[in-house]
């Protein structure tokens, strides 16, 4: 599978933000979006996963998605991506096990393929450091505790493409190595991940693209 951006032009509002913008991300790779504040990161991010329209240029899916869930006939990034933005995501009354149950039975259903929605959330809880805190209500964690519970959703229902935005705020050093191990295990997968991020990422396979210069590096 290929992510193929192509000629993009951003706006928002009456402003552009960013023009010319073209990449071709390939399986098993990441993109890191480097740039200083409003250079259109965010931006790049949701007119990839959808959430806005580029007023130039096409951004569209080449090949198949292989292992993971759902399909994209249409070459729509949004049916097979994850977008994980500033806000967590969770419900602070519910505890860290029923935050991923919910999201694992709303993004992928009941059943993923052998794997029961209780065999997922485990596997998120473990992979993310979160099983000690499973039965804790989520208004109790810390900032850091609740990025990681935002960022497990990622492990609870398979998706080729991560779109990450700055996802390492708030987060400790053993944490930034939980995140990272958890990224180089989906790109091992054969997965792709975009990433906004002020802070350089120590991932095994990585391109980088400071916006503004439309220019992507390996």
């Amino acid at each position: 599978m290929q992510l193929v951006a192509e000629n993009l032009t951003l706006e928002r509002g009456a402003r552009r933000i960013a023009n010319g913008v073209s990449f071709v991300l390939e399986s098993g790779t990441a993109l890191l979006l480097t740039g200083p504040n409003g250079s259109g990161k965010s931006t790049l991010l949701r007119a990839l996963a959808g959430y806005l329209r580029p007023s130039e240029g096409t951004v569209k899916l080449r090949g198949e998605s292989g292992a993971f869930e759902g399909s994209s006939e249409s070459g729509e990034v949004a049916e097979v991506c994850h977008f994980v933005g500033h806000l967590d995501g969770i419900k602070t009354h519910l505890t860290v096990k029923e935050n991923l149950a919910f999201w694992a039975t709303y993004l992928a259903g009941p059943v993923d393929g052998k794997q029961t929605t209780a065999d997922r959330v485990e596997d998120a809880l473990e992979q993310f450091a979160l099983d000690a805190l499973a039965e804790i209500p989520a208004g109790y964690l810390s900032a850091g505790q609740k990025r990681r519970l935002g960022l497990a959703r990622l492990a609870v229902a398979k998706r080729p493409i991560w779109l990450l935005d700055e996802p390492t705020v708030s987060l400790d050093v053993a944490s930034v190595k939980v995140l990272t191990d958890a990224i180089d295990a989906h790109l091992k997968a054969g997965g792709m991940a975009v990433i906004a991020t002020h802070l350089p990422m120590e991932l095994a396979s990585v391109q980088s693209m400071q916006l503004g210069r439309a220019q992507v590096s390996a």
